[in-house]
């Protein structure tokens, strides 16, 4: 049977496979569209100047003056390393599946099963709303509920737009920081949930639920499927997150310009009080925005002399205890699983910004 994917047996003979594969070639798009977000992001911070400073004539150093650079200069360096990087990180994922991470784990012990659960939550595809499904799969699977949960854990916590901004941000040593710290949040938590022994607090239908995934493709797509793919990643994220970058910048950049330096370092800089990361990971724990709108606030903290572990905890906590995904997982898991997971967590991410604080 002829394949209608082989343009040297279709119709027009072999100059017409030819063109076609010319046609469908993505490389040379991928390259010119790199070169000119290159040029693009080498043009950010003078331009942000001649905005705030010549067009505007915001004095340099004021309050004012200062916010305005601030916002100016973050909106579209964060959204150009967002478009570059989720583009990225998309065409690696599209080797990845939640199927193909089940079978990885399906039958791993405790241990190395929470380690492999948490390096497959950074890379494989998930949002709130595939938290139940994936937690259904995952038990049906037989894989045990701790591994279970670092996988969740991992997945949300270790996110890639966290990750890409602070990267931009503050360098690959945070960056790195920040990826260890939330793999070890996710195995060392999901340890001590799987050692508690926890199923009877599992919602009974869970256990008599037969789920799949359905047949996974990730390894029969083309360049060209991947790319698109990308493509349409950058697109539907920047929708989504477009607003909280504009928010999150505005409030950074009022931190930045208006809140003095000294008062913020005496309450969340490293001399500052013992009780100042917990207090913080607490007032976080009921809020709810993505990691886009929480990284310029995070940098706007550090930059008035936050310390980087107290900023980066309760940055974790507003992003990595959810509250839409909590309230979907209590579909599944019974209200007292429910606050043994949130304690757990929290204080795991507490932890973390004692240990960001000591190390840096």
């Amino acid at each position: 049977m002829t394949s209608l994917a082989d343009p040297s047996t279709t119709t027009g003979g072999a100059g017409t496979g030819a063109a076609a594969r010319g046609a469908h070639n993505p490389w040379p798009g991928v390259a010119l569209a790199g070169l000119l977000w290159t040029a693009a992001y080498s043009v950010v911070e003078p331009l942000s100047r001649w905005i705030s400073h010549g067009l505007f004539g915001l004095p340099r150093g004021s309050h004012v003056g200062e916010a305005v650079a601030f916002f100016f200069y973050d909106v579209p360096k964060i959204l150009l390393l967002l478009s570059g990087m989720i583009f990225i990180i998309t065409v690696v994922r599209s080797f990845f599946s939640a199927e193909r991470a089940r079978r990885v784990l399906s039958g791993k012990r405790v241990g190395l099963g929470n380690v492999l659960a948490a390096t497959l939550g950074i890379v494989t595809p998930f949002c709130s709303c595939s938290a139940v499904p994936l937690f259904i799969g995952f038990v049906e699977s037989g894989i045990p509920l701790g591994v279970t949960f670092s996988f969740l854990i991992a997945a949300p916590v270790i996110n890639e737009v966290a990750l890409v901004l602070l990267f931009g941000m503050f360098g690959w040593r945070v960056a790195g920081l920040y990826v260890a710290s939330g793999l070890a949040i996710a195995i060392v938590t999901g340890l001590v949930l799987g050692k508690l022994h926890l199923e009877r607090y599992v919602e009974e239908f869970v256990w008599r639920t037969s789920f799949r995934d359905g047949h996974d493709e990730t390894g029969e797509l083309s360049w060209q499927e991947r790319f698109s793919q990308a493509r349409q990643a950058v697109g539907e994220i920047l929708v989504k997150v477009w607003a909280y970058v504009l928010v999150g910048i505005g409030v950074g950049a009022a931190i930045h310009g208006y809140v003095p330096a000294d008062a913020l370092a005496g309450y969340m800089g490293k001399d500052g009080p013992w009780w100042s990361v917990p207090l913080v990971v607490l007032a976080a724990l009921p809020l709810y925005s993505n990691a886009a709108g929480m990284a310029p606030v995070l940098q706007a903290l550090v930059e008035k002399g936050a310390a980087l572990g107290t900023a980066l905890a309760f940055m974790m906590a507003v992003v990595g205890v959810s509250l839409p995904e909590t309230i979907l997982l209590r579909r599944v898991l019974k209200p007292q699983l429910i606050a043994i997971f949130v304690g757990v967590v929290t204080v795991a991410i507490v932890l973390t910004g004692y240990l960001f604080n000591a190390l840096l």
